[in-house]
């Protein structure tokens, strides 16, 4: 899962915490450069874990600041940084 929004100085036992009422946390990757504080992936071992936390969290008020969770989707990441590359070649 892809979770935007977050405060930048949230923790990732904090981050633990708040993901792991939903199941089993495999795995927590915290943004901490320039383009990605604010940001985290997290990885469920259950994929119902994973929509039960989407269903929970998404909009959830952390420290003033309404999380958007959403569903990671690894080709549609590719795409948008191919098409970013472009661009920039483009210039």
């Amino acid at each position: 899962m892809r979770n935007i929004n977050l405060p930048y100085k949230i923790s990732a036992d904090e981050l633990y915490d708040i993901f792991g009422k939903y199941g089993t946390v495999r795995q927590i990757r915290k943004g901490n450069a320039e383009g990605t504080k604010g940001t985290s992936f997290v990885v469920y071992d259950d994929i119902y874990d994973a929509k039960n936390a989407l269903d929970h969290l998404s909009g959830f008020n952390v420290a003033g600041r309404y999380l958007v969770v959403l569903y990671y989707d690894p080709v549609k990441a590719q795409k948008k940084k191919e098409i970013q590359e472009k661009l920039k070649n483009e210039k």
